[in-house]
């Protein structure tokens, strides 16, 4: 009877890989109690802010709906303009108020060039500062 001592070619080889299943275990018990020890930290950013002051909301401003109609038409808030001198008569008392209000210029799409510039020069000239133009829609058709 004769015992088999490894392959039976003769050249003997030796194990050279280091078996790594302990090391493993040691850095996942390591790496737990690592987790485990850390305190909880808190994501809270201590500030001292400012304190806001109560103020009343502002006071949103009058708005002046001016038309100019196709044919040269002038509307103040839908009322017919008689002439220039009241239109002017017009825009000098806004001006004088504080704050100022918006005119929100609304030209008709047949209205000619000169009559909406007679209207923006005229506002310009008597110191009306916020003017806006509404109903630009109607151009894009």
């Amino acid at each position: 009877m004769s015992m088999s001592m490894g392959p039976s070619g003769g050249d003997a080889e030796v194990m050279m890989d280091i078996n790594t299943t302990p090391l493993i275990d040691v850095m996942l018990v390591l790496l737990v109690m690592l987790i485990i020890t850390i305190p909880i930290q808190t994501h809270a950013v201590k500030l001292d802010m400012p304190q806001g002051q109560n103020e009343p909301p502002p006071v949103p401003p009058e708005v002046i709906d001016l038309e100019v109609d196709f044919d040269g038409t002038i509307l103040w808030n839908g009322s017919i303009v008689p002439n220039q001198a009241a239109l002017r008569s017009y825009f000098l008392r806004e001006a004088r108020k504080d704050p100022q209000p918006e005119v929100h210029l609304r030209p008709h799409r047949l209205s000619k060039y000169d009559h909406v510039a007679t209207v923006l020069a005229s506002a310009q000239r008597l110191g009306i500062q916020r003017i806006g133009f509404v109903g630009n829609e109607q151009y894009l058709e």
